[in-house]
């Protein structure tokens, strides 16, 4: 499980790495547009990638978010089937 906590954050850093870049990094930012939108919602996903976009402005919000994490927090997630609780019948005597 390390592995795999260790490969997500080397991941998530490389991705706001190359997002820093001043050219190469729009178009990884367009890239990643469609999952960022699904994991923060249609108005804040379009928000971030709108700042990330924007060339300065996404080079400075990504430098200072592999310091300080996510200026725009993902959305809540999902309970799965199983953990959706079921109502309780009442017992009949």
């Amino acid at each position: 499980m390390a592995k795999t906590v260790k490969g997500r954050v080397g991941w998530a850093v490389v991705k706001k790495l190359l997002r820093a870049i001043p050219i190469i990094g729009p178009v990884f930012t367009v890239g990643f547009a469609g999952h960022d939108i699904k994991k923060k919602g249609l108005v804040p996903g379009a928000v971030h990638v709108g700042l990330d976009v924007t060339p300065v402005v996404g080079t400075a919000k990504n430098v200072v978010e592999i310091f300080t994490g996510d200026w725009i927090p993902d959305k809540a997630p999902k309970p799965k089937p199983d953990e959706i609780s079921q109502p309780v019948e009442p017992t009949s005597k």
